[in-house]
């Protein structure tokens, strides 16, 4: 059943990322996945639950990689490294999830009091990821002395940031040369002098 329940959020994740939530239908999403109306229901109660699941399994998915990418890497220099190239990469293999996680974002901006507990959650996780990479970097001396929950919202903000251009359109250069970009100007700005 893993393997059905990934396909049907995958099914979800792109016809909400097509045509947002108020328009996707359930039947668009039960025929995408190749399933029964029917089937949706019994494991998934109302389409706003359809559309949180997909939105949590694309969440989960990317935070593995995140912790996986970062905890692997040596120097703080190559952690922060790690989590704007993930992030972008993630990013390029899964645009319908980002479609349908700005769309969440933008509404919590719009209504914090409304904001699920889920996109709250992986907010943090990634504010504490980096953290402490942060932290880690001050005790080595690798970085300056910084106040790392202010520098860490930056870094998480600035990625998504160029995320949302590159969604957009407006990015007129290739992923490898944002990372670039981006990494560069993040160190210079933290590391040690």
């Amino acid at each position: 059943m893993e393997f059905r329940h990934a396909e049907i959020l995958d099914a979800a994740r792109k016809v909400f990322a097509a045509k947002g939530f108020d328009e996707a239908s359930v039947d668009e999403i039960a025929h995408a996945a190749g399933v029964a109306k029917g089937t949706l229901y019994l494991y998934y109660p109302s389409k706003r639950d359809l559309y949180w699941e997909a939105l949590k399994f694309g969440l989960i998915a990317l935070d593995e990689q995140l912790e996986k990418q970062v905890n692997a890497a040596e120097s703080t220099e190559a952690k922060i490294r790690a989590f704007i190239a993930t992030k972008l990469n993630y990013f390029d293999n899964n645009r319908d999830f980002f479609k349908i996680f700005y769309a969440e974002f933008g509404d919590a901006v719009a209504q914090p009091a409304f904001c699920h507990e889920d996109l709250k959650q992986f907010n943090f996780k990634q504010m504490r990821l980096l953290t402490a990479a942060l932290h880690d970097g001050m005790k080595r001396r690798e970085i300056r002395n910084l106040p790392v929950e202010q520098t860490a919202f930056a870094i998480v903000n600035f990625t998504r940031g160029v995320i949302a251009q590159r969604l957009l359109g407006w990015a007129k250069t290739k992923k490898e040369e944002d990372v670039e970009f981006m990494f560069d100007l993040t160190w210079k700005g933290i590391a040690g002098r």
